[in-house]
């Protein structure tokens, strides 16, 4: 191993070494502009979608489960956006909404044979490597949290937004301080882990 990769290993090694309990993953952050605990920036830029999607109704007051919208949550690295005809599966039978604005809209797109440009909100650097699959199988399936808990610990209560907005930290000491907590490994278990802390698992 050269000098300067040894270096940067142990530069890495006591950062997270010593790296404090920051923010309690299931409190979201304050107003924009403002900072979590921890000192990190909670809010990202307010992200306009082309359709002010209702979270707050679907996710919210119907209770659907997000992983019916974003089905590969549970089986790949990133949880996916739902192809317009699911949205139309559901909204060619709903008479009572047609009328409205959104709704125009989202026939429009039908109608032109366009896919409705929606835009990232929770982007990460592109050396960064979450991988949705291994927290959803672990929080959702192993530990049986309610999905608004286990996917709320990245994205905050999405079901009480409208559009959604970043409310997290997503910072590097930020996820390193969920990994250092401890986790039930399974529902009704009381043996506990931590997350990995090798930096390979999530750098490229």
């Amino acid at each position: 191993m050269n000098y300067g990769k040894r270096i940067f290993l142990w530069i890495m090694l006591f950062w997270i070494g010593s790296a404090q309990v920051f923010a309690e993953p299931f409190v979201q952050g304050g107003p924009i502009g403002s900072q979590t605990s921890d000192g990190y920036d909670a809010l990202g830029p307010v992200v306009e979608q082309p359709i002010e999607f209702p979270h707050n109704t679907h996710a919210g007051r119907m209770q659907i489960n997000c992983m019916y919208c974003h089905t590969y949550a549970r089986r790949s690295n990133v949880s996916g956006i739902p192809r317009l005809d699911k949205c139309m599966g559901c909204h060619n039978l709903i008479e009572g909404v047609k009328d409205r604005p959104r709704i125009k809209k989202l026939f429009e797109y039908w109608e032109n044979k366009q896919p409705i440009p929606w835009k990232k909100v929770h982007d990460l650097p592109d050396f960064v490597r979450f991988n949705h699959e291994r927290h959803i199988q672990r929080f959702y399936f192993q530990e049986k949290r309610p999905i608004r808990e286990a996917c709320g610990y990245c994205h905050g209560d999405i079901a009480s937004m409208t559009t959604a907005r970043r409310v997290k930290a997503l910072s590097m000491g930020w996820c390193v301080s969920c990994h250092q907590k401890d986790h039930l490994e399974k529902a009704g278990s009381t043996v506990t882990s931590h997350g990995p802390n090798d930096c390979w698992l999530c750098h490229k």
